[in-house]
């Protein structure tokens, strides 16, 4: 009986397709992001890397400035 209700519930599962429609949109979203969230990291990063830098470097001398 046991194994006969655990067939049944799998079975069900098995063919319940709600929120199906949701996980392929998620992985429609996700398979046009994450090319352009890689072109960002591999592209964009280094000079927004710098420019943050460049604005820490600049408070630094600022507040050594200040203290002088």
């Amino acid at each position: 009986m046991k194994q006969n209700s655990l067939t049944n519930l799998l079975r069900e599962i098995h063919e319940d397709e709600n929120g199906s429609l949701s996980l392929e949109t998620i992985l429609i979203i996700g398979a046009i992001a994450l090319p352009i969230l890689i072109f960002l990291i591999v592209k964009a990063w280094p000079s927004v890397k710098q420019y943050f830098n460049q604005g820490l470097e600049d408070l630094q001398n600022d507040s050594t400035n200040a203290q002088n």
